[in-house]
């Protein structure tokens, strides 16, 4: 937690500030950071060991800092660790002559620290701004607003809305459903809380057959309780119900951590433990069949032996890849199949008409 005064001093200096460094940029600069209070204390008798807890201390933050980039709280108790490093070497005499290459690196470690508070900066007006339009609309409203108001009405083939979050929203449905009615509204880092508060926006006011729900991922890495996210699954069951909207539910999908030897973040389980998915999924499949609704098995076509997401279906052990959806495709398609039966593109019509036999249909 940032103290509020510090905020606003913060607020007042920005303004003009420059965007933060890349995630590349600040990892290398707090390693810099750290092998130069490695190296100048050598330089300083008895200064090695008495900066020791700082400087581990240190490295743990800077671990830290890039687990979770872009966190402004993390770089500013790396800066206030730095800065007991050297508030701390400065309260100990210096031998004369002092080298002149522990003098550079002592002014470079300064400049550097100059350059992380300037990073610092730019990352806490980012995330300011970011929560200043998240308490304005928390829900994104405004998101697919403009777009709802320009569509166009539902035409003779059945629209289907997805409901989602980042496996709907990244997936180009007119790229792999060509001649369907299908609408995307996914949004990334939406919870099922989220969606359930823009169902009426996103779903119902564009006079849909279908809907796909697509969601829990985001509440298990939040750790929203299980009994919260069947509420609110239930919930827009029911509303999609009331509406006349055939409710088409789909599950959620494995994650792995076949991609944490390339990079320690990608360890997907530990957010996202495959038991909680489980739990979830057999709820909602069991939920599905007492209401019948239709439920897309997700989980089945992309799970391997070890009960995780294959891993050529997905780059970084959660987000489907290319090939991930179109194995999830053909699941995609009987489901809407069950719950829509009929033709669902023109090649679906006109297959119809051909083949009728003259004089038997009016």
């Amino acid at each position: 937690m940032l103290p509020a005064l510090l905020i606003a001093g913060v607020c007042a200096r920005a303004q003009n500030n420059p965007a933060p460094l890349s995630q590349a940029e600040a990892d290398e600069l707090s390693t810099r950071m750290l092998q130069l209070m490695e190296s100048t204390a050598v330089a300083v008798p008895g200064l090695t060991a008495a900066s020791q807890p700082v400087k581990q201390n240190a490295d743990a933050t800077a671990a830290e800092m890039q687990r979770a980039p872009g966190n402004a709280a993390l770089t500013y108790q790396f800066l206030n660790q730095t800065r007991a490093y050297l508030a701390l070497s400065d309260s100990l005499p210096r031998p004369f002559p002092f080298p002149a290459v522990a003098d550079r690196q002592y002014a470079e470690l300064r400049e550097d620290l100059q350059r992380m508070q300037r990073h610092f900066e730019a990352l806490l007006q980012v995330q300011i701004q970011t929560e200043r339009k998240r308490d304005s609309d928390p829900n994104n409203l405004k998101r697919y607003a403009e777009a709802n108001s320009k569509i166009l009405p539902a035409s003779k083939l059945p629209r289907v809305v997805f409901l989602g979050d980042f496996a709907t929203e990244d997936w180009h449905l007119n790229e792999y459903f060509t001649g369907r009615d299908f609408v995307n509204r996914g949004i990334g880092e939406h919870t099922t809380q989220q969606m359930l508060a823009r169902f009426r926006q996103d779903v119902e006011s564009l006079n849909p057959k279908a809907v796909v729900i697509q969601a829990g991922t985001n509440d298990i890495a939040a750790g929203i309780a299980p009994n919260q996210i069947q509420d609110n699954l239930a919930m827009m069951g029911e509303l999609a119900k009331a509406r006349g909207i055939k409710a088409v539910f789909a599950s959620i999908l494995p994650v792995n951590d076949y991609h944490k030897s390339a990079d320690p973040r990608l360890e997907m389980t530990a957010s996202h433990p495959p038991a909680s998915i489980q739990a979830i999924n057999a709820w909602l499949q069991s939920y599905c069949r007492t209401e019948g609704f239709t439920y897309i098995d997700y989980y089945a076509v992309t799970v391997d032996s070890a009960g995780m997401l294959q891993n050529d279906l997905s780059d970084d052990g959660l987000h489907p890849n290319a090939k991930g959806y179109r194995v999830m495709s053909p699941a995609l398609i009987e489901a809407v199949g069950r719950a829509l039966p009929g033709p669902q593109t023109p090649e679906d019509n006109q297959s119809k008409r051909r083949f009728r036999l003259p004089g038997l249909v009016k």
